[in-house]
């Protein structure tokens, strides 16, 4: 990942210190393991778990040797410990160590991003509110509907993303599984009661079953899970782009003193934040494919899914820290523009509430197909001349035999289309 997206917290989660100290940590736990089976002597456990350590350098120099990651480092781990580093690794395989790793370092990553969610969340409701009666034009199509409230979008965030929420704690669910079972997953040269010891001292459950891997069906869960987080803030940050452009107005991004828009054209704020955001969520989407793509892989193992967690597993984890503090701190900062808001609520004159109307006349006896007649042919009038709906429908005749003029003014009552705008609050936040 590249500096310009990557957060420190998260960063530190994909380094090879840290991942290093994971694998150390996995074999002494392995050796206890065997300590506890009365298999290993508990001197030579203390001893190893006493001088255990590496160097980082020397890991890469004696790997570019060997040409393999997990000699390299027993290697340089028995450079410090000595003769009894002889007995870490019995028994294991590779893949013990390095399944094991991916899925605690999985692991805290998803507590990174479950409190940024959590930040987010704290963001939208404090936001949807502060709005839960700014009334604006609800749009379909790109085409003004109803009336809503700016709260109840935002709202509607909320809810989405209390659901990304827990769809990322069950989806580190399932990939927080080590596994120490040996070559073909058997446990022919390990007990499984070593496996059972590393996971619990890790706060991981061991694989039900594994092969010489864990399977890949858990990773495309959890990577495919990152990914629809990322898409729907790819759906919000759209929703503030289109309601930042100059036809519509109604909210932007905060534009800090000394930022500047545009190199040639010094009047412009853009949506930057935003289109980043949108940007980035195609990225997470084409990690998700690579991890789906790795569940196949031959008989008990193939290293062909390797090569590609070690891109997607970092990346799509240090991509999506960063996409939901950008994005809690666009919602934190959003300029808000309630007069706007009504502005282009008003652009057509009271058509909104055509659906009010043609409801209004069928209730009065006039059939479905000609209330609708009615009720579009004055509305128009309105997309073509420019005229008033509520003027239109007073002087057509057809409609006068219907409604009174009481009833029709009585139809364009605003707070009408908010009356249970509490409700859905109440359902949301409850």
């Amino acid at each position: 990942m590249i500096e310009r997206y990557a957060r420190p917290e998260m960063k530190a989660i994909w380094t090879q210190e840290n991942k290093f100290k994971i694998w150390l940590e996995i074999e002494l736990l392995a050796m206890e393991g065997w300590v506890k089976l009365g298999v290993i002597d508990q001197k030579i456990a203390k001893v190893c778990r006493e001088k255990a350590g590496f160097d980082c350098d020397r890991i890469d120099e004696i790997e570019a040797e060997v040409k393999h990651d997990v000699i390299a480092f027993l290697t340089s781990v028995s450079e410090h410990v000595g003769p009894e580093a002889r007995l870490l690794h019995k028994g294991m395989t590779s893949s013990d160590v390095l399944d094991t790793c991916l899925a605690y370092q999985l692991k805290q990553a998803s507590t990174i991003l479950l409190d940024d969610l959590d930040r987010l969340l704290a963001a939208l409701k404090k936001r949807a509110y502060e709005h839960k009666h700014t009334i604006r034009i609800g749009r379909s199509h790109g085409i003004h509907g109803e009336p809503t409230t700016f709260g109840l979008m935002l709202a509607l965030y909320y809810e989405e993303f209390q659901r990304a929420k827990l769809r990322l704690q069950e989806a580190t669910e399932q990939v927080a599984v080590g596994k120490v079972s040996g070559a073909m997953g058997t446990f022919a040269n390990v007990d499984p009661k070593v496996e059972e010891h590393v996971c619990q001292k890790l706060g991981l459950k061991p694989a039900p079953v594994s092969t010489q891997i864990i399977q890949r069906d858990r990773h495309a869960h959890y990577f495919s899970t990152l990914a629809l987080i990322a898409s729907s803030i790819d759906k919000l940050a759209t929703e503030i782009r289109h309601l930042q452009r100059t036809e519509v107005y109604e909210a932007e991004e905060y534009f800090s003193p000394g930022q500047k828009g545009s190199s040639a054209m010094p009047h412009k704020r853009n949506p930057v934040l935003t289109e980043n955001l949108s940007g980035l969520a195609r990225v997470m989407r084409g990690y998700a494919v690579t991890a789906m793509e790795n569940i196949a892989l031959w008989h008990e193992r193939d290293i062909s899914h390797s090569s590609a967690e070690r891109y997607v597993a970092p990346d799509a984890t240090i991509t999506l820290n960063f996409m939901l503090n950008r994005l809690s701190g666009v919602v934190e900062k959003l300029l808000v523009y309630p007069d706007n808001m009504m502005k282009n609520l008003n652009i057509h004159k009271g058509l909104y509430n055509s659906q009010r109307v043609l409801l209004a006349l069928t209730d009065a006896g006039v059939s479905r197909e000609d209330s609708y007649r009615l009720v579009q042919r004055n509305a128009m009038k309105v997309w073509e001349q420019g005229k008033d709906f509520k003027e239109e429908l007073l002087g057509d005749e057809e409609v006068s035999k219907a409604l009174d003029q009481k009833q029709i003014e009585a139809l364009f009552d605003l707070e009408y289309h908010t009356k249970n705008v509490d409700t859905i609050f109440n359902r949301v936040f409850s």
